[in-house]
């Protein structure tokens, strides 16, 4: 018997159950990103009217999570893509970062760009971005150039 898709809905970055994700989300930015490098937003933050926050959910558990920030009308950054280790391989991360491109997309943001880690570990997240058809560029918003980060933009159709 096929087991049924993940769903991903809009939810409050606050939720009770959502606690463990966040943590492990936190703790894999820490592993191997200096502090002052780390560009991540922590629940609290990323409960704000200019960021739209979604959760993938597998018969109600939470498994990964995605957001992304406006920074003016026509422009957002992807935050807090996050999927648990133990459900990557799945297509997942695509699965959420189609979802973020659509409603991006629905809210009339015609440019996407995002922050990633330049380390090892940030690698299959930099080839993801790539092959959604994401490409390097010059740092955006309040960001400045930083060797521990590759910036990445796209427009969106």
């Amino acid at each position: 018997m096929a087991t049924a898709r993940p769903q991903i809905g809009r939810e409050s970055p606050l939720g009770p159950d959502l606690a463990e994700l966040m943590a492990r989300h936190t703790a894999d930015m820490h592993a191997d990103t200096p502090p002052e490098s780390i560009h991540m937003m922590d629940a609290t933050q990323l409960d704000s009217p200019e960021i739209f926050f979604f959760v993938m959910r597998d018969d109600g558990y939470p498994i990964g999570m995605g957001a992304f920030k406006l920074l003016d009308p026509g422009h957002a950054e992807v935050k807090s893509m996050h999927v648990l280790i133990e459900r990557r391989g799945q297509g997942l991360s695509r699965m959420m970062l189609d979802h973020l491109m659509a409603e991006a997309l629905a809210r009339q943001v015609s440019r996407l760009s995002l922050e990633t880690g330049s380390q090892a570990m940030f690698e299959p997240a930099r080839r993801l971005y790539a092959r959604a058809g994401f490409v390097e560029c010059a740092p955006f918003g309040d960001y400045v150039l930083d060797p521990n980060s590759v910036f990445m933009t796209r427009t969106l159709a």
